[in-house]
């Protein structure tokens, strides 16, 4: 612990230097009173070799290209995923519209008429253009909200928990094998 200034590379150290204490005991004198200065000079290389391959691990590590940062893309998806839902909620509102709304809101918004020329495209009164397109944003925007507050089950898929019930002779019997 005194050497490496870390508990996990001390143990790592220790454990290795058993195992090399282990592996090399054979060479071991019998002769010798004590074995305390083999097991500490194993230690010693041990500890240096791991010192050399850390040296090692960081050079090459600093020869590599330094990477640039990976933005964080989260909140773009979330965005993305509450746009989607929304516009899924609109395009069920705008389905939900009258036809005749409907159309006065394809030509006025979408294809961006003005009110006179989507009159004369449907064949009605400037004022009936004017008052249709004004209904058919205020139910839209009351529809839409319908379809927002509606539980979260029917814009995603509800995690499936429970087992697949037959045996394994039913799992591993291909279509054919079943329809006969």
């Amino acid at each position: 612990m005194r050497a490496t200034d870390d508990w996990s590379v001390a143990e790592e150290i220790v454990s290795l230097t058993f195992l090399e204490v282990w592996r090399l005991r054979e060479k071991l004198e019998s002769t010798d009173d004590s074995v305390r200065p083999w097991v500490y000079g194993i230690a010693t290389n041990v500890l240096r070799n791991r010192g050399r391959a850390m040296r090692r691990h960081k050079n090459a590590m600093d020869r590599l290209p330094v990477l640039d940062d990976i933005p964080d893309f989260s909140d773009e998806v979330a965005e993305r995923l509450d746009d989607g839902r929304r516009l899924s909620a609109a395009k069920t509102a705008v389905a939900k519209l009258r036809q005749s709304e409907r159309d006065v809101f394809a030509l006025c918004v979408w294809a961006d008429l003005s009110y006179a020329a989507a009159a004369e495209a449907l064949g009605i009164p400037i004022g009936t253009v004017r008052s249709r397109l004004a209904r058919a944003r205020a139910r839209l925007q009351k529809l839409t909200e319908e379809e927002l507050k509606k539980p979260r089950e029917k814009w995603e898929p509800l995690p499936v928990s429970e087992q697949i019930r037959g045996g394994r002779g039913t799992a591993v019997r291909s279509i054919q094998e079943k329809a006969q």
